[in-house]
């Protein structure tokens, strides 16, 4: 556990403690749905859609799609400002997760859903192993952290699978939040060493 974190890394910590707040722009966005929204069965990027189908219709579309984006700049940056305790590989993986969240809100799901499954694909794949990665790079100064960071990247990658392979079914909402939501948690968790001090 540092014992000074430098200045990037407590403005690091404390873009990854922020994060979790995310969560609240997805129930939002989703107060505002019309046509019906589960949270069960209904996938993140629809909230983002901008036009209307079948009555469905995301008044609030702005609010997901800008928060794909500003939440994975913060995590690119988060890491990139705690690069030197996450060392080269996690930070590669979470700068690369940050990159593709920012993408996925370029690409909404209804104007392109082929770009917007390549611009999303990579935050599934990247989290979850930078998750276990740095759980082992953890485990010997914080044994418990790095426990809980391995555990949640095999769940989340579990969940990610889960997630593709069910693709339109009826838990899919669940198993993308399953996917996404914990890695919120575990990266708050870790910074939670390096926030800033009097």
């Amino acid at each position: 556990m540092p014992d000074a974190p430098s200045r990037a890394a407590r403005l690091g910590a404390i873009l990854f403690l922020l994060r979790p707040t995310y969560v609240a722009t997805e129930v939002v966005t989703a107060a505002a749905v019309t046509g019906g929204y589960s949270f069960v069965s209904d996938t993140v990027s629809k909230l983002g859609e901008v036009g209307i189908t079948d009555g469905y219709a995301s008044p609030r579309h702005e609010v997901m799609n800008g928060s794909f984006m500003a939440y994975g700049v913060a995590l690119a940056g988060g890491a990139l400002l705690l690069a030197r305790p996450l060392g080269p590989w996690v930070t590669a993986l979470l700068v690369v997760s940050g990159a593709s969240s920012f993408a996925t809100g370029l690409a909404p799901l209804d104007q392109d859903a082929t770009l917007h499954a390549l611009a999303a694909t990579p935050l599934f794949v990247a989290q979850p192993l930078a998750l276990v990665l740095l759980g082992a790079r953890v485990r010997a100064e914080r044994p418990r952290l790095g426990r809980a960071l391995t555990v949640t990247g095999v769940l989340t990658a579990a969940a990610a699978v889960g997630f593709i392979v069910s693709g339109e079914g009826r838990a899919a909402g669940a198993l993308e939040r399953a996917a996404l939501w914990p890695v919120l948690g575990g990266l708050a968790a870790y910074a939670w060493a390096y926030r800033p001090r009097r």
